[in-house]
């Protein structure tokens, strides 16, 4: 056992930083495995508007204590855990993303809803720009890898915030591809609330070699 408690068995089929075939199984983690999520998400909602007193803070870190035990018990490698791989549900199943659904995806760009929420706030009912930039971060590495067919990492991502990101409403990000040189792909998108455009980004994805980490 690893210091995070997540199994470290060797794994073969992977190469480099990533899976050769990206892992994608919608099965892992159960059919109530969103449902997991969500309330999960909800629950970091609820304790980053919260101002709890003493007991049931007690009664909080009590009852953590022994979900985090039986998680842990069955945390596993980051190439057989559903979190990131599970292609039908929102951002994948990944806590660590916004919650966004894809509308439409192909080598050309992608089309998503993304919604930010109270665990997502920055300040006056504002989205913090860096989970901003996260969504944009994320979307756009899969436009790259949509457009290159490989796994592609971020040598560099710019965001220009044009307006209040605001929480609770559904916000559309558009990305394209600007252009393709070898395996560098240039990469744009934009972010926004109805007609008003919140937030736009450009970057540099780098598709990775066989192996490469």
């Amino acid at each position: 056992m690893s210091d995070s408690g997540a199994t470290t068995t060797p794994d073969e089929s992977h190469e480099g930083g990533f899976r050769s075939d990206m892992a994608i199984n919608t099965d892992r983690g159960g059919p109530r495995y969103g449902e997991f999520i969500d309330s999960v998400r909800l629950f970091m909602d609820r304790v980053r508007a919260a101002e709890p007193g003493e007991e049931l803070v007690d009664r909080v870190i009590a009852t953590l204590a022994e979900l985090n035990d039986e998680l842990g018990a069955v945390a596993i490698d980051e190439w057989n855990a559903p979190s990131g791989t599970r292609i039908d549900l929102p951002a994948r199943g990944n806590l660590t993303l916004p919650p966004y659904e894809v509308v439409k995806a192909d080598e050309n760009g992608v089309e998503a809803i993304v919604r930010f929420t109270r665990f997502h706030l920055g300040g006056n009912n504002a989205a913090h720009g860096g989970y901003i930039g996260l969504a944009f971060d994320d979307l756009l590495g899969m436009t790259g890898a949509l457009s290159s067919g490989k796994v592609t990492r971020t040598a560099y991502l710019t965001v220009n915030y044009r307006s209040i990101t605001p929480l609770y409403r559904d916000l559309t990000v558009r990305t394209g591809i600007d252009r393709i040189d070898g395996r560098k792909i240039f990469v744009t998108a934009t972010m926004h609330d109805g007609d008003r455009l919140c937030a736009e980004a450009d970057g540099l994805f780098v598709a990775l070699k066989p192996g490469q980490p």
